[in-house]
Formats: structure tokens, C-alpha cells, sequence
């Protein structure tokens, strides 16, 4: 008795394919072939060959059975003939797809459409208020036919509150299509904040750099800095330098465990525009001038 067509070639992929790989060529396939939507000449027959593929390789012991006889071809090979009642039987395999083998006779079988994934960016505020966006997402998928298409989807998205960095929304049926009436997919939105020159975001921390004056850094002044919590108080430490960190308790994203605001200092310098402000430096470099910045 002959050997069927090799049910890997058949549903392209190798022999060392995951069931996931399998499962979703199959469905690419299947999209592709099913008789109530493709435009192929031999859409039946390629949706049968699939079908029993796929019946084969998506079970286990039948799988280890079929590759135990592609590796011994002088084997017996009957118990993959289609006569073989071993077999799990057409009728189950073509009732998966309703009308296009025999109508409404045929059991048809739902499957569920593959889960997608984008990402978006948001200011850091969002983080502290959220808010309700209005996107519009261009997502990979396949068309009824098994093509690849773009598909454009602008959704409402509503980001809560003290969302940490790379934490995903999930957006029930906003995924791929299902096959023969099964219930879609759904779509998980990645959020990631806005790093900008002066904030950046980890996680839950927060990190702001804020210019500071010469005087206010030697000094330790008391400062007002715009944050992204709000308007903030801030007492500097004296001699502070550029680069230092000061960590504001409880004041990053405000998750269920609320994340730090670190403040990152960087020394300005005042311009000098005319005698006086050239004489303010002389006047403060020979007062320091034991001071050298380089050791």
C-alpha cells in the first residue's frame, strides 16, 4: 500500500515544528482553502489533505507513529491508508468545516482566532492620571484566503492609573478573526512612557533631571521643581554636585507598589554678559584660586 503525501509538505512545515507551529499553519491554511471562501480550483481537495494532516500530526501518538514510518519506508504503512479504521474518520474531519464538505449534516467546529500584540508610548502623566486614547494601530494578520495583509484597527483604550512601564492592556476579542463563527482573539497593548531629554522611566521609577545654580548647589537652597507628581519642594543638600541623585519616597508612578522619583542635579552656569558680571568671577576665582577642579 502506498504512502499518502507527506503531511509535513502538506502543511509546510518541518518535522521538528512545535504543535503551536503546526496549529497555526494549519489555520493559515485552512483560511486559505476552506471551500465557502477560497477561489482555488481544488479547494476541497487541499482542505482535505490538510485536514488529515493536521488530524495526524496534532496528535501525539499518531505523530510518533507517522515518523516511525517515514524513517522505516519498507514498514508496514497501512494504519495511515484512509480505509483504516484506526483512523479518526473524514466525517469528524470535514464536519470541522461545515458546508464546504456536505452542509449542515456535518458537525462544523469553531476555533478561535490567534491573540495579537502591538505597543504604544504615552507622556509620563498618563501614568499619574490616565486616560482614555484613541489609537489607531496597524497590525500583521491574514485575510479569509490565508494572505498577508496590514490590517488598521483604531481602537478606544482606556490606561489606568499607576501603569508600570511594559505592562499590557488586554482588549478582549480585538484579535484575529476565528474560523467557521469561533470567537476572536484578543489584542495586548505593551505601554511604554515617553523618554524625553530630561525623563526617563524604569519599571515604576521615575528619573528627572533639574538644572540648579552654581549658588543653589553650594548653598542648599530650597527649590521648586516641576515633576511629573506635581509641584514639588525640594531641599538641596549643600555642595551638591552635577550628577547626584536625590530619591523623592512614594513619588514614581504610583502602582500598587508606588515607584521612586529620582531628581538627577546638573549645575548651570550663568552667562556672562558684560564687566560686571566678569568682575563677579574674577572676584570669585581669586577667592578660590587654591581650588583646582582637576586634582
Amino acid at each position: 500500500m502506498l504512502m499518502p503525501k507527506n503531511y509535513y509538505e502538506a502543511l509546510g512545515v518541518d518535522r521538528d515544528a512545535t504543535p503551536e507551529q503546526i496549529k497555526k499553519a494549519y489555520r493559515k491554511l485552512a483560511r486559505k482553502y476552506h471551500p465557502d471562501v477560497s477561489k482555488e480550483n481544488d479547494a476541497e481537495a487541499k482542505m482535505q489533505e490538510i485536514n488529515v494532516a493536521y488530524d495526524t500530526l496534532s496528535h501525539t501518538e499518531k505523530k510518533a507513529e507517522y515518523d516511525h514510518q517515514l524513517d522505516h519506508p519498507q514498514g508496514q504503512h497501512q494504519h495511515y491508508s484512509q480505509d483504516q479504521q484506526g483512523f479518526s474518520g473524514f466525517e469528524d474531519l470535514f464536519g470541522r468545516f461545515g458546508a464546504g464538505f456536505g452542509g449542515a449534516r456535518h458537525q462544523t467546529h469553531a476555533y478561535k482566532g490567534e491573540d495579537q500584540h502591538a505597543s504604544i508610548e504615552v507622556p509620563i502623566q498618563v501614568a499619574y492620571q490616565g486616560s482614555t486614547q484613541h489609537i489607531t494601530l496597524q497590525i500583521p494578520t491574514y485575510n479569509a484566503y490565508g494572505e498577508p495583509e496590514v490590517q488598521r484597527k483604531t481602537l478606544e483604550i482606556k490606561i489606568p492609573k499607576g501603569l508600570k512601564a511594559g505592562q499590557q492592556i488586554r482588549l478582549t476579542k480585538q484579535g484575529q478573526a476565528g474560523i467557521n463563527g469561533g470567537e476572536n482573539g484578543d489584542l495586548y497593548i505593551e505601554v511604554h512612557y515617553q523618554n524625553t531629554a530630561d525623563v526617563t522611566v524604569e519599571d515604576t521609577d521615575v528619573f528627572l533631571t533639574t538644572n540648579i545654580s552654581p549658588w543653589e548647589a553650594v548653598l542648599g537652597r530650597t527649590i521648586q521643581v516641576q515633576t511629573p507628581a506635581g509641584l514639588l519642594q525640594i531641599n538641596l543638600p549643600k555642595n551638591a554636585k552635577t550628577g547626584q541623585k536625590l530619591r523623592l519616597k512614594d513619588k514614581g508612578i504610583p502602582a500598587k507598589t508606588a515607584g521612586q522619583l529620582y531628581l538627577i542635579l546638573n549645575i548651570v552656569l550663568p552667562d556672562v554678559q558684560n564687566q560686571q558680571d566678569q568682575h563677579a568671577f574674577e572676584q570669585l576665582a581669586q577667592h578660590f584660586k587654591h581650588f583646582n577642579p582637576r586634582g
